[in-house]
């Protein structure tokens, strides 16, 4: 199958060759920015959201479970539709779906409406893979020029998450419900929908292929599945053993078995598991699946903890939606600094140097957060060091999984990784439900301290683990790419 406009699948005077770079650049970066947005604007809401749609601190993680389990169903689809179609054409339709979402999440009321805005809002997973593609095949593009564009793509991201955290903080703080805030995402990606709709340029070269929509299926029932199981297993109803429990556990895992199967005899498959043979393939995505566990199975928890009044629950630090925001900067402008400090980093300590130590800072981080948090000032300390050792892991994966595919398939390489960290923040939004489900006593809306040491624990032991794997990384030559 060719392109129309030839076989090569190259646009004579194509818009990649006449958009101005700076245009390209700022045009990304706000794309990236209302992902942040999206991804920070709840944090200081969550405490309040409790009483105002009548949840369970638990029952919140299922924002999480929710947003991450439609992550890992729109990124694949969505990375692979943009190679075969147009990176530019398929990110339009992606900002439709997240500005739908946002606009749902919005006009809640009610923890339902709620969650359906955040499965669409689920959709920016694709944000990244699609900018990936238009930067990396763009003329003058190359895997040096990747690296730090990626990196500047993952500060942009930061900056997004505190400009949603800030702005959602001061208008809770301002007005007499925090629900008025919930409209700071459809803000954020409306204009970004709209500049970036006259300036991203088309991606010139297209590889002939077709949508693995078996495939693509069978992918989506099996995660849904398995986060299903493990998001509610334990709750009432829902017993380890039960049948139900085990009957969707066991479903997503013949689901994702029969995936398997189907990638391998489709010879255009959504995923290309074979490229799992690979050992650098295989450690970055245990890796990025440890990382991304701990930093979205804490993302809700640690905010709530933030705002719990001790006198009320026993723990907590008592702070205002706007003294959440102040609190968790420094853990944002952390991860920032990592991002931006791993192409420098990597050269000097290697990809495998880089992986391990950004493992190590997170574990640490977490570790220390179980002995430190009865103090504000301690406890955001020890999470910027966490978050430290997340920057340098969101761009070294990034990279690392970008570089190992060719340039006709670059989405599909980013998009495997933003699946496995879907999948991560999927799975470890699940434990800590159960963690902290299990902590909440019948009538009560917030879950005893012990639900939170857990955690921290929990997920320092994961990061140690991914420590491990990142020692097993070794370099890619560049004939083998």
């Amino acid at each position: 199958m060719t392109h129309p406009s030839g076989p090569t699948g190259h646009r004579a005077g194509s818009a990649v060759r006449t958009t101005p770079a700076g245009a390209v650049l700022a045009s990304v970066l706000l794309v990236e920015l209302s992902s942040g947005v999206i991804q920070g604007f709840l944090s200081p809401l969550l405490k309040s959201l409790t009483d105002v749609l009548r949840v369970t601190a638990a029952d919140l993680n299922w924002i999480s479970v929710a947003n991450l389990v439609a992550s890992a169903v729109f990124t694949p689809v969505l990375s692979r539709l943009g190679d075969l179609h147009g990176h530019r054409r398929i990110l339009r339709v992606n900002l439709a779906l997240v500005l739908t979402g946002s606009v749902l999440v919005g006009v809640s009321r009610d923890f339902t409406t709620l969650l359906a805005g955040q499965i669409l809002q689920g959709a920016i997973a694709g944000f990244f893979p699609l900018l990936v593609g238009i930067l990396r095949n763009r003329p003058g593009g190359g895997d040096a020029e990747s690296r730090r564009g990626i990196g500047v793509m993952v500060a942009a991201l930061v900056a997004g998450l505190t400009l949603g955290l800030f702005a959602s903080g001061a208008v809770a703080t301002g007005v007499d419900s925090p629900t008025a805030a919930l409209w700071v995402p459809a803000a954020a990606v409306a204009l970004a929908f709209a500049v970036s709709w006259p300036l991203l340029p088309e991606t010139a070269s297209r590889p002939g292929g077709r949508v693995d929509w078996a495939g693509g299926l069978l992918l989506c029932l099996g995660l849904v599945a398995v986060m299903l199981g493990l998001g509610l297993g334990g709750t009432p109803g829902w017993e380890w053993t039960s049948a139900p429990t085990l009957g969707v556990l066991l479903g997503g895992a013949a689901a994702l078995a029969a995936w398997v199967r189907v990638e391998l005899r489709t010879p255009d498959p959504m995923i290309d598991v074979r490229m799992f043979a690979r050992r650098g393939v295989i450690v970055v995505s245990l890796v990025t699946v440890a990382f991304s566990f701990a930093m979205f199975g804490l993302q809700i928890a640690n905010p709530v903890f933030y705002g719990t009044v001790r006198a009320e629950s026993g723990y907590g630090l008592g702070l205002d939606p706007l003294g959440i925001v102040l609190a968790m900067l420094p853990y944002l402008l952390a991860i920032a600094a990592g991002a931006l400090a791993g192409p420098p980093v990597a050269a000097r300590i290697t990809d495998r140097g880089t992986l391990v130590t950004g493992c190590v800072l997170m574990a640490a981080g977490y570790a220390l957060s179980a002995v430190t948090h009865t103090s504000a000032a301690a406890f955001a300390a020890v999470n910027a060091v966490a978050g430290l050792g997340i920057g340098l892991l969101q761009h070294s994966t990034r990279t690392l999984a970008v570089e190992a595919v060719p340039r006709d398939r670059t989405s599909v390489g980013s998009g495997i990784n933003e699946l496995l960290i879907s999948v991560g923040g999927s799975l470890g939004a699940a434990v800590v439900l159960g963690v902290s489900a299990a902590h909440t006593r019948p009538g009560a809306t917030l879950p005893d301290l012990g639900a939170y040491t857990t955690a921290w624990i929990l997920c320092s032991v994961v990061c140690a683990a991914g420590a491990l794997f990142a020692l097993l990384h070794r370099p890619v030559p560049e004939e083998s790419r």
